[in-house]
């Protein structure tokens, strides 16, 4: 079908007048005339006929005008979409993040996203470092939200590091280790609650036991879940390695306590990963700039 002739004889419709539909579409009369004979040989329809010095639609040329208004109001709206697409305020962001911003930063970072960009649909996948940059090299989400140590360098993912913070080794407050300073040693002599094989902190915790020459400590309770292991080493159950963004209000408020590690000073960096050399769409360039701009 020749859509071209399909939108002449839309206009015709719309405004109920070649002459009108000429002027509109800055055309001459004599050439709209030739277009609608054409379609009208393709559709085998008549679709115009004479009414007194004017012209109305065949009942046929009804049926035919509707559904090309339909139409072309779906062109429309397709045109409106790519250009929302193109400035960022309507689309689709798909990203992974680790435990530790899905579950403390992601909700601020998405309240205020959301306010300025209520047509954009995202969709969070939360998971361990290793399983979120799993995601992001196999092109299953558009960019990682990456709390942990950073990774080696790689030729796939770009990483930018957003802000740091300190680890801390934590226990419940009638651990006898509470608010003591301890040597690392003393410290893996504890049993621990941790998270499940694949999390940053975990391979932190290990890697700090091979640096110093030391037996890697009894993981008694493994979580896959942050919330989970906090909970259980509240209840007595071990200590936990882990950010001080996670546990510093439980500090604060006595749930914790902190066990100050002599000559451990660690930290965790929060950052947010892309596929190197890929451009982003306007919506995800748009996430990562409030960002940068309100890290927490």
């Amino acid at each position: 079908m020749n859509l071209h002739a399909l939108r002449l004889f839309h206009t015709i419709a719309a405004t109920g007048n070649v002459t009108r539909a000429a002027e509109q579409l800055n055309i001459s009369q004599p050439a709209i005339t030739a277009q609608i004979k054409k379609l009208e040989k393709e559709l085998r329809l008549q679709l115009l006929q004479p009414m007194g010095r004017g012209i109305a639609l065949t009942a046929a040329g009804k049926d035919i005008a509707s559904m090309a208004a339909r139409l072309f109001a779906v062109e429309q709206q397709i045109e409106q979409f790519c250009e929302q697409y193109e400035q960022g305020i309507a689309g689709q962001i798909t990203l992974a993040a680790t435990y530790l911003p899905s579950h403390f930063l992601l909700p601020g970072w998405l309240s205020r996203f959301k306010r300025q960009y209520e047509d954009v649909e995202l969709t969070i996948h939360t998971t361990n470092s290793a399983d979120a940059l799993h995601m992001l090299t196999h092109v299953q989400v558009d960019l990682a939200i990456y709390g942990g140590v950073p990774e080696r360098a790689n030729e796939w993912i770009d990483m930018e590091e957003l802000f740091r913070d300190e680890l801390w080794f934590v226990v419940a407050p009638d651990h006898p280790f509470a608010d003591r300073h301890i040597s690392l040693a003393e410290m893996m002599q504890q049993p621990f609650v941790m998270r499940e094989q694949g999390s940053s902190t975990r391979e932190r915790l290990l890697s700090l036991c091979r640096t110093y020459n030391l037996a890697a400590p009894r993981i008694t309770l493994q979580f896959n879940g942050l919330y989970e292991a906090i909970e259980a080493v509240i209840a007595g159950y071990g200590a936990n390695f882990v950010s001080s963004v996670i546990v510093r209000e439980r500090v604060k408020r006595g749930e914790l306590c902190r066990v100050y590690v002599d000559d451990v000073q660690l930290h965790n960096t929060i950052a947010v990963c892309t596929r190197s050399q890929e451009p982003l769409s306007a919506a995800a360039r748009h996430f990562i700039e409030l960002v940068r701009e309100h890290p927490f």
